[in-house]
């Protein structure tokens, strides 16, 4: 019997909680994203996400834990092999990545692949590096103004990122040279999870920016997901940010595309007032984008702020037959060496009005029990290549 009409799944993108057993091999020691932006800033005001729990799950400087939480809490490992946000995201649906995407961070991309791409966009590659987004921009925007050059470049993920001003390079041009480039990438020898537009305006170093017109060209996921299962069944299945991108816009009935992450909250705020049936799936990708990258913890807290803020709109929304599950998908821990994200637990904090009980969970060794106990709420099977098991009877 269906427990909950609603579910809303909100990952706070990168908001780690603390290494795992295996995070030595991924070069990723003494990490916890969540305690150390905590220890870096002076004053952290969560009292929405501090009642549901989350001081509860690592030691926050200034946020006692709850002695009486809202929700239910635990910390999720990540099992597939990985630490970016589709490894994350797919295995919330049921996936498991036992080989991880082909990064280029100490190459740069092939020269064979450079030239493939020079010659069917028509225009030269300058960059092909890793590198920091508003650094590479200081570095060569002024360039590809002048010249009409291509900035593509890489970091520690799985991607390949191209550049353009929306006012010289134009957007529609952008966008066609990122198809191109996803179409070369598609080999295996060059596969990448992702292409990513980056559009920017500004004509001088010191004044470049880049827009919210960012666009993600994703890898579609190898097998069903739990998307699949819920829109396969009838149900809302919708998305909020770049969720539409990293699934490749398989199992979404009807997509948001956000500004920034406190519009995504605001757009979460409406579609909660919305009378839909099913799951809202939102991604809030600036805490990872403009702060754990940055390595910025003071704007991380600050963002952390901003979310908790309309998490307290959202929680006076939600009716008994609601589900509330916040999560992450990786961590970024903004205090730690170089810019990539670091391979960590996740929190999970899960609330209903409905709910008589609360408190600590069992640690749950996947991601995947997210989307399993969607599935399991909605009277869905599992396929057998999906992984994860429900905890919807834990949930009382």
């Amino acid at each position: 019997m269906q427990k909950y009409r609603r579910i809303f799944v909100v990952v706070m993108d990168s908001l780690g909680v603390g290494e795992m057993a295996d995070s030595r091999e991924f070069h990723d020691v003494g990490v916890n994203t969540l305690k150390h932006i905590s220890e870096s800033v002076d004053t952290f005001e969560i009292p929405n996400l501090q009642r549901l729990g989350l001081a509860n799950l690592c030691p926050l400087k200034q946020v006692k834990p709850a002695e009486k939480p809202l929700a239910y809490y635990t910390k999720l490992r990540e099992k597939s092999r990985g630490k970016d946000t589709m490894t994350g995201h797919w295995e919330m649906m049921g996936l498991e990545v036992t080989k991880p995407f082909k990064t280029f961070t100490d190459t740069g991309f092939p020269e064979a692949l450079i030239q493939e791409l020079e010659a069917r966009t028509g225009r030269k590659v300058i960059g092909n590096k890793s590198a920091s987004g508003t650094e590479i921009l200081e570095e060569l925007a002024e360039e590809e103004i002048a010249t009409g050059h291509m900035i593509v470049y890489t970091s520690a993920d799985s991607v390949m990122q191209i550049c353009g001003n929306e006012e010289t390079f134009g957007l529609e041009e952008l966008y066609r040279c990122c198809e191109i480039a996803r179409e070369i990438t598609m080999k295996d020898e060059w596969k990448v999870g992702r292409v990513i537009a980056r559009p920017y305006v500004g004509k001088k170093r010191g004044e470049f920016q880049r827009t919210s017109n960012r666009h993600d060209y994703a890898l579609k996921p190898f097998d069903k997901t739990v998307l699949d299962l819920l829109k396969d069944a009838g149900l809302d299945v919708i998305s909020i940010g770049k969720i539409k991108d990293i699934f490749d816009g398989e199992g979404i009935t009807r997509a948001l595309k956000s500004q920034s992450s406190v519009h995504g909250m605001e757009q979460t705020i409406e579609t909660a007032k919305e009378d839909f049936h099913g799951l809202c799936f939102l991604n809030l990708v600036d805490f990872d984008a403009l702060w754990g990258h940055r390595r910025n913890p003071v704007g991380y807290a600050q963002e952390i702020e901003r979310f908790d803020k309309n998490l307290g709109i959202l929680l006076e929304l939600l009716k008994e037959e609601d589900l509330l599950i916040i999560t992450a998908d990786h961590g970024n821990d903004p205090t730690y060496t170089g810019t990539d994200h670091t391979r960590e637990k996740v929190p999970f904090l899960a609330y209903s009005p409905s709910m008589k009980g609360s408190g600590v969970l069992p640690e749950a060794d996947t991601f995947a029990v997210i989307g399993a106990t969607a599935a399991d709420n909605f009277g869905l099977s599992m396929s057998e290549h999906m992984i994860g098991s429900s905890i919807l009877q834990e949930l009382d």
